[in-house]
């Protein structure tokens, strides 16, 4: 049984009928797959960390013991009443999706314990998969696509979320505060739960858009400029968390490659003036350097060399290609070079 509409999904969670004998949560919103699965499993035992009651599997699990997974469906709850089963399902082999979902057919269809409730929470399935196929007719059976939030979506996680602190947002700032959240569920709660606290959680405050200007700081585009300037700053961690940030908020593979580009030119170009013998204010004048960066690029000027700079041109432009052509996410693409670039300026002591 296919379930699409906001309204069924949500009935199905408050109350799930009594022949659904599992669920299957798919999608690729991570944070969104997580959250309704745990929704959902407080709702079949009382305390989901009972090892007595509930039993976790991942994929591995099953591709290492075919029969472990109807073994843990046909188990009885040492305790008594039902039993979950949460399956950790993200492999893309065709070969285990189509064992899964045939373990599945037999428990919708009464074969094991009729006590047991399977949840399965899984990545992206493609409209070719058996689990996936199984789980929207059966009538025993549910599934839930987990797409990308809509904006009416977002406004009321973030009205509901503000309110429940006592905070709120005007009209005008909660249209300029929706546009600029990610659609990924998990950072955008994130992102909710830093407003609270800016606000004050219990103020009964109502913030205004000028108010919210001071909470957002810069766009998204600045925050991945800052993320290249960390990698070759050394700062590893800071530069995959900007990077990771720019790429929730709508940025791609390239305009990271933008971004790490302009950051190799712009420190090319401050060296070429320091080298001819320019003051380190009016070298870094020249160079487009804001004053506030001044003394970080300079850092960097002095311990990056241009031999070194040099062999960093292929690995742009290698990259770059990369995002506009292969099949490979562009973030794994990215964060490689961010992180490679970080550490070698990390080794160079910058």
């Amino acid at each position: 049984m296919k379930l699409a509409k906001r309204a069924e999904i949500d009935a199905f969670f408050a109350k799930p009928p009594a022949n659904t004998a599992g669920v299957l949560i798919y999608g690729k919103d991570r944070s969104q797959v997580i959250e309704r699965c745990t929704v959902l499993a407080k709702r079949i035992v009382p305390d989901i960390t009972d090892p007595f009651n509930v039993s976790i599997l991942t994929d591995s699990d099953i591709e290492a013991d075919p029969a472990r997974l109807e073994g843990e469906l046909q188990s009885l709850s040492l305790m008594g009443g039902r039993r979950l089963i949460r399956l950790k399902f993200f492999s893309e082999k065709a070969a285990l999706d189509k064992a899964v979902a045939a373990s599945l057919k037999a428990h919708a269809a009464g074969e094991f314990n009729k006590d047991a409730f399977i949840i399965i929470e899984a990545g992206g399935l493609g409209g070719d998969s058996a689990l996936r196929r199984l789980a929207d007719s059966d009538k025993n059976l549910a599934s839930v696509a987990c797409y990308e939030d809509e904006t009416g979506d977002i406004v009321r996680m973030a009205r509901e979320a503000l309110a429940a602190d006592g905070v709120s947002l005007s009209t005008g700032a909660m249209d300029i505060f929706a546009q600029r959240l990610p659609k990924e569920r998990g950072i955008a709660r994130q992102e909710i739960e830093r407003l609270i606290l800016f606000i004050g959680p219990g103020s009964h405050k109502t913030l205004n858009e000028s108010e919210l200007q001071e909470f957002l700081g810069v766009e998204p585009e600045a925050s991945l400029f800052k993320a290249a300037s960390d990698a070759f700053g050394g700062r590893m961690k800071q530069a995959q968390a900007g990077l990771r940030r720019a790429f929730a908020e709508g940025e791609g593979g390239a305009d990271a490659m933008r971004a790490l580009s302009l950051q190799y030119n712009k420190l090319k170009l401050l060296k070429s003036h320091l080298e001819k013998g320019l003051g380190t204010k009016e070298a870094a004048r020249n160079a487009g350097v804001f004053w506030k960066d001044e003394d970080d690029m300079l850092r960097q000027a002095r311990a990056w060399s241009f031999d070194v700079l040099d062999g960093l041109a292929r690995d742009l432009i290698d990259a770059d290609k990369q995002c506009k052509s292969t099949g490979m996410p562009d973030l794994l693409i990215a964060e490689r070079l961010y992180l490679q670039i970080a550490g070698r300026a990390a080794r160079m002591g910058v």
